[in-house]
């Protein structure tokens, strides 16, 4: 019962999700609509600055995590190397280095070997995304110059729409989590109710005379009625 009202739940709060962007789209939509009649020129002449500015906006986002991606390559060539350092230290220093310590080497030495690789790709990776924002940032600042007045006048319906869109990805994000919960749910809800039915058939089974058992009785119940 619990699992069934758990799956009904996050159905609802699935059917929310989707009820409350309608609710905002049909909100704003028609605002929007009046932005567009009222700056509609503004508007597209100031539209390659807005997605010149998108683009690299999600170029500085890349930039971000390769980096974030160079560091941990780093730290781990760093701990891979210091590694290698100690058991060769230790190999100098003790005649007894058996094969155990050998495959510590070896394997630690493979580590240094894969995390100069990251290293490496994760560097240029970042140069060429950074040579990227570079060439997109300058076109920015190329259109915002160029095309101030309408970025300032058109800017209501941008921000606006920005807004949509930010709405549109929560729910879209909320959606998918909601429906894996969904599915979840569901399953187990099928995989107890299959338990149920195994466990009912089960006692049913325990309860059910067997084959020739009510006959047994019935023969037993005869020879003690001749006895008497």
């Amino acid at each position: 019962m619990k699992l069934f009202l758990a799956a009904n739940l996050v159905n609802f709060e699935n059917w929310g999700a989707n009820g409350q962007f309608r609710i905002l789209l049909s909100q704003q939509g028609g605002e929007l609509e009046k932005l567009i009649r009222k700056l509609g020129p503004s508007i597209d002449k100031a539209r390659p600055f807005y997605d010149a500015k998108g683009g690299a906006d999600e170029l500085h986002k890349k930039c971000l995590e390769a980096a974030a991606q160079f560091h941990r390559a780093t730290d781990i060539h760093r701990a891979a190397r210091e590694t290698v350092t100690s058991v060769e230290n230790r190999y100098e220093k003790d005649v007894n280095f058996d094969s155990t310590w050998q495959e510590v080497l070896n394997h630690a030495t493979i580590q240094v070997m894969e995390a100069e690789k990251k290293k490496s790709d994760s560097e240029r990776c970042h140069r060429a995304l950074a040579e990227r924002f570079y060439e997109a940032e300058k076109k920015v600042y190329e259109l915002r110059k160029l095309l101030e007045k309408d970025i300032l006048k058109s800017k209501p319906y941008f921000d606006m729409k920005n807004r949509l869109n930010a709405a549109l990805s929560e729910v879209k994000t909320r959606t998918v989590k909601l429906q894996s919960s969904i599915s979840g749910a569901k399953r187990a809800y099928s995989l107890a109710l299959s338990n149920l039915e195994m466990i009912s058939e089960e006692i049913h089974r325990k309860r059910t005379p067997g084959v020739g058992a009510e006959a047994d009785e019935r023969s037993i119940s005869g020879a003690s009625s001749s006895a008497d």
